[in-house]
């Protein structure tokens, strides 16, 4: 048994996974405005998740931004844990190690360790939402980087822009045309209603795209080209066996299946093995990834066969 915290900007959520990858017990609580009180909940939370179980367990936290090599948390948009020890001061805390990594990291191991793409040697998660992040898994083992940025590919430029895209819009990194000014939530909803003069929201557009409204149909097909192309030129630098959608807009109807479709016009090859899949644990991915971070112990019997060879 782990236990998985998703310290979320709104929620933190936890649970307590077995080692067949059943959750014992979930809880949630809201996300306190400041770094102390956030220690705190994480903290409340562990105990009563303990309590609820029985026994004390390893703790793997995912959390927004990353750590650096100091052990301090930065690129967080929850901005009080910037510059902080957090990981310091929970295992302080909770007197015992506690690993943590950024929440896309934790959804693509989520879903490569027995989610959509579970047995795949080299994943990619890819997270839609109101931000665009990813993680990658190889052989079981996530990649950060020496930076601590691997799969960041949102603050990469959208490639092959056309003529109406150039030169981008202005994205909050203080770069121009990022993939995350296309590809995010509020994006795809600026887009519609740039060329509609409506506000609607994400599954409003996809319910009237499903009725037969050609602008809404028109923004659809958009975003499923630029997605494909930003997915194609990731394939050609990682070239991974499956890439997983997550985030809000992985539920636009057949998104994998359609910009699947669409990757031969831009990778780099004459035929394309790569798969996209939708995730297959959802808004669970992320807290199953943080519990994760603890492989499963080999059974007695796997250590008995490594002891007589």
């Amino acid at each position: 048994m782990r236990i998985g915290i998703d310290l979320g900007g709104t929620k933190i959520e936890g649970i307590a996974l077995a080692n067949d990858g059943a959750i014992a017990t979930r809880a949630r609580v809201a996300t306190p405005r400041s770094y102390e009180a956030s220690v705190n909940a994480i903290a409340d939370l562990v105990a009563r998740i303990e309590s609820t179980v029985g026994s004390v367990c390893p703790v793997g936290i995912g959390i927004p931004g990353a750590i650096t090599p100091a052990g301090v948390v930065k690129n967080a948009n929850s901005t009080w844990l910037n510059g902080r020890p957090l990981g310091t001061d929970l295992e302080a805390r909770l007197a015992r190690p506690v690993r943590l990594m950024n929440d896309a990291n934790c959804f693509a191991i989520s879903e490569a360790a027995d989610g959509a793409a579970a047995g795949a040697d080299v994943v990619f998660g890819v997270i839609l939402g109101t931000g665009v992040g990813g993680g990658i898994v190889v052989g079981g083992t996530c990649l950060e980087g020496p930076n601590r940025i691997a799969g960041e590919w949102g603050h990469n430029p959208l490639p092959w822009m056309s003529a109406d895209e150039l030169p981008g819009r202005e994205c909050y990194c203080g770069k121009r045309g990022c993939i995350e000014t296309f590809l995010s939530g509020p994006s795809f909803e600026r887009d519609f209603a740039e060329l509609s003069g409506g506000v609607a929201t994400s599954a409003a557009i996809a319910v009237a795209a499903a009725d037969g409204d050609a602008l809404a149909e028109q923004v659809l097909a958009r975003y499923r080209d630029r997605l494909a192309r930003a997915l194609a030129s990731l394939i050609n630098v990682l070239d991974p066996n499956v890439i997983v959608l997550g985030g809000g807009m992985s539920n636009l109807p057949r998104l994998a299946e359609l910009v699947d479709a669409i990757l031969p016009r831009y990778v780099f090859s004459d035929s394309v093995a790569t798969r996209v899949v939708k995730n297959r644990h959802g808004d669970s991915s992320g807290v199953r990834g943080a519990a994760w971070l603890w492989p499963v112990p080999p059974s007695r019997d796997d250590r008995q066969t490594a002891t007589d060879a």
